[in-house]
């Protein structure tokens, strides 16, 4: 089957789960056309050169403007919204070459991309979303979670909606387990990468942080004041002060340090939060200011007991956190630990319904899901 690929190019963690599904899709003979935006483009043109059936092709997507430790919401409308012409001719510029190849395909499939799902609705093709942003609408919270009346969740629950309308099914990737209240979607865990799913936990004594704000004058400080070793990435500094030492980013060994360490302290990304859950890492999650999908991660994190989240990083707040980490860790060893096989039977499965002209199943029933626990 020919199919065409979008992968949203805010942050890399969509570029890495998609490089596992596109793998998957090769291996299975598939013709694969990825369209792709941001940093993602060219980690995912690096990752597959030279590969026979696929291509990969720029496109300009939406960027956040981040500011100190969250989102500057009126510097990433404005800033959108000037690129925004430019941005409209080189994405029909790579309309335009995609079509002049003659590539035809047959289904699209999009983590969190619109402009792959605009070219599906175009041409009338079935579109598979896969992504984690999904759960915002597609799943029921308790109140305590996601309150209904609360204005952040009203936004983001309606950006996500309006994103990618209309799809042919939604695999929504999780690691935490509300009921699916739609129809067409089907509830799995998250996309890890090989190394993640092989990786072994062997804890030692120090804490890791992964900071996305180079600007955070006050996190070396805080950390100092506080016991133990800290592996510090993201500031783009190398060396060391005192207890904190700081690293440039390497995916193995950014992998050894976390599968290694007691703890991890993080923003509430999706990927990095994944990955810390499936290898047993308790977990002091810093949400981005205006960010209420990490928000709604932070908060099922916590409630799971897999660790604790805040608004900001305080002194008190991760002592208190590494006071606890037994019983995070006691949490964490119940964890339903799955590799990528449920969520690439699943788009088989999908696709294959696709090819024979079937309408979409409302839960997908690959034999795999049995494991899972959360199809409610």
């Amino acid at each position: 089957m020919q199919l065409l690929y979008g992968v949203v190019g805010e942050g890399m963690g969509h570029a890495t789960r998609s490089r596992v599904v596109i793998e998957h899709l090769l291996a299975r003979g598939h013709g694969i056309r990825v369209v792709v935006s941001g940093r993602a483009h060219k980690y995912l043109s690096d990752v597959f050169r030279d590969r026979e059936n696929i291509d990969v092709h720029a496109i300009e997507g939406f960027s956040l403007a981040i500011d100190g430790e969250g989102v500057d919401l009126s510097e990433t409308i404005l800033s959108n919204l000037e690129l925004l012409p430019a941005r409209l001719r080189r994405n029909l510029a790579t309309y335009s070459r995609i079509v002049e190849t003659g590539f035809t395909p047959q289904a699209v499939v999009s983590d969190f991309e619109s402009w792959a799902w605009c070219y599906g609705l175009n041409h009338r093709l079935p579109v598979v979303s896969i992504d984690n942003m999904h759960v915002l609408d597609r799943c029921a919270h308790p109140e305590r979670i996601a309150d209904p009346s609360d204005p952040d969740f009203v936004l983001a629950r309606a950006a996500v909606k309006v994103k990618l309308p209309g799809a042919y099914h939604y695999l929504v990737t999780s690691f935490f387990f509300p009921p699916v209240r739609k129809r067409r979607t089907t509830l799995v865990p998250p996309i890890l990468r090989p190394e993640v799913v092989r990786a072994v936990r062997e804890p030692g004594e120090h804490v890791i942080v992964y900071q996305t704000a180079a600007t955070n004058e006050r996190l070396v400080p805080l950390l100092q004041r506080l016991p133990g070793p800290f592996v510090v990435y993201g500031m783009d500094r190398r060396g060391a002060e005192g207890n904190v030492t700081f690293r440039p980013f390497s995916e193995t060994g950014f992998l050894d340090d976390l599968r290694t360490a007691r703890a991890c302290i993080a923003t509430g990304g999706f990927s990095l939060m994944s990955e810390a859950v499936h290898l047993g890492v308790p977990l002091l999650a810093v949400p981005l200011d205006g960010q209420f999908e990490q928000e709604l991660n932070c908060r099922w994190l916590a409630r799971l007991g897999y660790g604790r989240w805040t608004p900001s990083l305080e002194e008190g707040g991760v002592r208190r956190f590494l006071e606890d980490l037994p019983r995070f860790e006691e949490c964490l060893r119940d964890y339903p630990r799955q590799g990528n096989e449920v969520v690439l039977s699943c788009l088989d499965e999908l696709l294959d319904c696709i090819a024979a002209d079937v309408d979409a199943p409302d839960r997908v029933q690959t034999p795999n899901l049995g494991a899972y626990p959360a199809q409610g």
